[in-house]
């Protein structure tokens, strides 16, 4: 049985994640890390630290936690040379380098979002090549609670437009709202025609199934940084 280890276990994120390993053949929810103020006993996961017990215990680890708790998350996984799989979005500059520079020793994969459909949307942009001199607008749709505005998902999309036209587009214009899952949509806008590139998330468990893929994948991979691409679309 592989072991799979959750950080931010006690989120909504966490527990879909719970749920999706312990349905999945060969694979166990083992050490599940709870901010001390966010205890839970609503799944059975039991609060850990960061330490060499916790490592024992675990062979990939999964975080959906928080910007805070991300050096700990690397230190921890560099340290005990554990396959890290990280969803936390908002990270800066220096955030990535802390993960590219983790990704020497380890493995280790960073995605904003973690579904196949997202990484289908954003292949299919380079077909926006053809209309370079449209005019384009990302639009984005999330919940009342996400932090991040724009999304990670929307930067990424917006980083993939611009390599695909070749030129810097507006901002994406972010949404919060209600308890909408996630919704992104491309316009491409001329004066005759209007092209639409969307993806909408329907339940959360798309991005725990991603993410339980890619801790799969990523166990049998060299130390490296990698993305979703690197195992959803080769």
């Amino acid at each position: 049985m592989i072991r799979v280890s959750v950080v931010g276990a006690s989120g909504r994120m966490g527990q879909e994640l719970f749920h999706v390993i312990s349905l999945s053949p060969g694979l166990k929810p083992s050490v599940g890390f709870v901010s001390k103020k966010k205890q839970s006993t609503s799944f059975e996961y039991t609060a850990h630290e960061f330490n060499k017990e916790s490592a024992a215990k675990t062979d990939v680890v999964i975080d959906f936690s928080s910007l805070e708790a991300l050096p700990d998350v690397v230190s921890f996984c560099s340290k005990h040379r554990l396959p890290l799989v990280c969803g936390t979005t908002g990270l800066t500059s220096t955030h990535l380098q802390h993960l590219e520079k983790a990704g020497k020793k380890i493995p280790v994969l960073w995605a904003p979002n973690m579904s196949v459909g997202v990484a289908v949307l954003r292949r299919a942009l380079s077909a926006l090549s053809a209309v370079s001199e449209f005019d384009f607008q990302i639009e984005e749709f999330h919940h009342s609670k996400k932090k991040d505005n724009p999304s990670g998902t929307a930067l990424q999309i917006q980083e993939t437009l611009e390599k695909a036209i070749k030129r810097k587009c507006p901002q994406p214009i972010g949404v919060r709202g209600g308890g909408i899952i996630g919704t992104h949509k491309v316009y491409a806008m001329s004066d005759e025609e209007v092209l639409l590139f969307e993806h909408q998330a329907i339940h959360r468990r798309v991005f725990a199934k991603g993410a339980v893929r890619a801790a799969l994948w990523l166990r049998k991979q060299k130390a490296g940084f990698y993305g979703i691409d690197d195992l959803l679309l080769k």
